[in-house]
């Protein structure tokens, strides 16, 4: 025991010194001009790869090992071999198992959480891990990190579960994060920093009390209080009519919130994608890099929801959007904030966060209810109008808003209405109407949205259509799962005897967030 706890202490000492004094470097400066090579001379089909490689040696001397044979006439050089003989490629955390599409596919979930588990990290110099004092689950696939807002989603099958411990180690991962850095940034590698992700943040502090009791709230009320400093930075000096970072203040004084990062240069991790997508769309390109980074901070990467003509993502316009899930996750935020003050009495600051709940609430109902669609779509600021365009995201706000005499009830009916005729396949939601070839797009519907889409139905009235959302997901899930013995990232709705498609990457199995809805929607359906 004593060992155990020595060794946490050193771990947490190495972690803590990394984390404040230096912010770790992405994969481009490390290798600099081998990356760029590497990448471009598509050496690894996924982008992601060589990023996610661990350097055999010392980083500074690999660089130089390798211009120097570069630069050398008279050796016959092989990227490719140089870099298998200098790095150890990242490994699939669930390729060598192997389930059986006749076990009962909730124990085959419970019995892959320790496959998808992963332990403390130690600091490694050269890869780009940022390293986690605690013990953690990761998606699967080519996801071999911890993902925000992929995260709470996976907590919520740990639950069912009985994982409780495994949420508190993770909970404690993400306000650590928090603390070094500021924010919790898309995933645990250096190339993630300069952006987050959904902020579900509140909402795994809200789940961890549910199973571990109140005090939880004041527990992590400096790190959701952090957070929220972090999305809402630079919005009291901003002018009307600007933006700055994640923050829009909008003609008439309003502030609302979009997703962005620091970032205007290639993706690190889809560098070549990016450099064909800028050339593509003859616009100027660090403008072009800056919406693609503010869509993978979205977590919709990529959707036509962020596509100025909804065909193709040389149009991509991120920024210019104030997106109804993000400011609906914030108003959610700003209320638990107001509830962990409340239990530890300042009285004020429950006064502060209730009127920047309501102020927010009222912003997403003016700014974001649209009428003529009878739906919640996102806000294009630059344009001054309402997107039109019809995705699950447009259900956040009956997650979370209250109730209101019935006024939310009545929306809701109308946007049931639309769900059906736009949305609802076989299978489940598609993510929008358009089928652009991006992965966030129809035919293919996610976990995560139907999870949102389910409790904001059932909340505000419409149990029916939650129902049937629900169990057409949970049947696709089991038809797959007996064909093939996986969960998967995603899946076509529409036509149930293909797999999902497009993206940067193959399709995915494990998966995280799949199996922690597949569980929980299960569960909600015996209720």
């Amino acid at each position: 025991m004593v060992r155990k706890f020595l060794l946490s202490f050193v771990i947490m000492a190495n972690l803590e010194s990394l984390g404040q004094d230096t912010i770790p470097p992405t994969p481009d400066r490390v290798y600099g001009e081998l990356f760029n090579d590497v990448q471009e001379a598509r050496i690894f089909p996924d982008g992601k790869t060589f990023v996610d490689c661990v350097p055999r040696r010392d980083p500074a001397e690999i660089v130089k090992d390798y211009l120097a044979a570069k630069r050398n006439p008279a050796i016959k050089f092989a990227l490719d071999l140089f870099v298998k003989e200098n790095f150890d490629l990242p490994v699939n955390p669930a390729g060598n198992y192997k389930s059986d599409p006749n076990e009962d596919i909730s124990t085959h979930i419970k019995s892959l959480w320790k496959v998808l588990r992963r332990e403390p990290d130690q600091p490694v110099k050269g890869s780009s891990l940022l390293p986690l004092p605690h013990a953690y689950i990761v998606p699967g696939g080519r996801f071999r990190e911890i993902y925000y807002w992929d995260s709470y989603f996976t907590m919520l099958g740990l639950k069912e579960s009985g994982e409780n411990e495994m949420i508190e180690s993770m909970v404690k991962n993400f306000a650590w994060l928090i603390d070094t850095y500021g924010h919790i940034p898309n995933g645990n590698r250096s190339y993630y920093l300069s952006r987050s992700q959904p902020p579900f943040f509140s909402m795994m502090v809200e789940l961890l009390a549910s199973v571990k009791g109140d005090q939880v709230m004041v527990t992590y009320l400096p790190q959701l209080e952090k957070e929220y400093q972090y999305w809402m930075e630079g919005a009291d000096k901003l002018e009307p009519g600007n933006a700055s970072g994640t923050v829009v203040k909008l003609k008439d004084g309003t502030i609302m919130n979009r997703y962005w990062d620091e970032k205007s240069i290639p993706r690190q991790e889809s560098y070549r994608e990016d450099l064909e997508t800028a050339i593509s769309s003859k616009r100027n390109k660090p403008n072009v890099y800056r919406h693609l980074r503010a869509g993978a901070a979205s977590g919709w990467d990529y959707s036509s929801r962020w596509f100025a003509d909804n065909k193709n993502i040389s149009t991509i316009e991120t920024t210019d959007i104030i997106p109804v899930d993000l400011n609906s996750l914030l108003y959610k935020t700003e209320q638990v904030i107001a509830r962990a003050m409340l239990i530890s009495k300042n009285e004020k600051g429950v006064a502060m966060f209730e009127s920047n709940a309501e102020k927010r609430r009222q912003a997403i109902d003016q700014y974001c209810w649209n009428n003529e669609m009878k739906f919640y779509t996102d806000y294009n600021f630059r344009k001054q109008k309402m997107t039109n365009t019809i995705t699950p995201a447009g259900l956040y706000p009956f997650c979370f808003f209250p109730q209101r005499q019935g006024y939310l009830s009545v929306v809701a009916r109308q946007a049931a209405e639309v769900v059906q005729k736009k949305l609802l396949q076989p299978g489940g939601l598609q993510c929008s109407e358009f089928n652009t070839g991006q992965q966030w797009d129809a035919p293919n519907g996610w976990a995560p949205l139907q999870w949102m889409a389910v409790t904001g139905l059932a909340r505000s009235g419409q149990i029916g259509l939650a129902k049937e959302i629900a169990n057409r997901w949970l049947q696709l899930n089991e038809k797959v799962y007996k064909e093939t013995g996986k969960l998967m990232e995603k899946y076509n709705v529409a036509d149930l005897s293909k797999p999902a498609g497009g993206g940067e990457y193959k399709a995915q199995d494990g998966f995280g967030w799949t199996n922690g809805v597949y569980l929980a929607m299960k569960e909600w359906l015996k209720e």
